[in-house]
């Protein structure tokens, strides 16, 4: 038969054996703001992006489609900060675009209910976006340049416009309510 320790003998071991195990990290938010549909704090490359940008807030987060110029749809990741617009694709893990929010001119949609929107950027070329949160994202775009710049960024609301789909490439969408929806062409100018 063994003989048990002295008490001081295992109050000892109890603290040594306390003090070998480190805490636990306690769990890191992933979602950064009520906008961030996508929980951008769980994507270390995004996160990395964002911060060497110097970006303070995420505003909005979420999956989109982006039209590309010659008309193809592709998934990315829509990311809108406190000073820019960045545009990701998840597949790749790669950075396709950053726009200043300072560089946007205006946003342009449709006056239906649909999910088609343009941000127009006069010295690139501009962003046909597809989002069923396009109200939420033109709203962060809105507050995000009214607090970077005390400038109201222009909404125009409008069932035919034009946007340029590259650099030497300019297209017209048209949108036209039929029954059961919204009826979308995009005409190469």
């Amino acid at each position: 038969m063994q003989d048990l320790p002295e008490n001081d003998d295992i109050q000892d071991q109890v603290s040594d054996s306390l003090q070998l195990q480190p805490e636990p990290d306690p769990p890191k938010p992933t979602k950064l703001s009520e906008g961030d549909h996508i929980h951008v704090g769980a994507h270390p490359f995004m996160m990395d992006v964002l911060r060497k940008q110097g970006d303070q807030a995420v505003l909005f987060a979420d999956k989109v489609l982006k039209v590309t110029g010659s008309g193809k749809m592709k998934s990315r990741i829509l990311i809108a900060t406190d000073f820019a617009i960045y545009i990701f694709d998840l597949e790749t893990n790669s950075l396709k675009r950053r726009i200043a929010l300072a560089a946007v001119d205006k946003i342009c949609m449709s006056e239906l209910i649909d999910h088609f929107f343009v941000v127009v950027i006069p010295t690139e070329y501009d962003l046909l976006l597809v989002s069923t949160r396009k109200s939420e994202i033109i709203t962060a775009f809105v507050e995000a340049t009214i607090k970077a710049s005390d400038y109201e960024l222009e909404v125009v609301s409008s069932n035919k416009f034009e946007y340029n789909a590259a650099a030497d490439l300019v297209k017209e969408l048209e949108f036209e309510e039929v029954e059961g929806g919204v009826k979308t062409r995009i005409f190469r100018k």
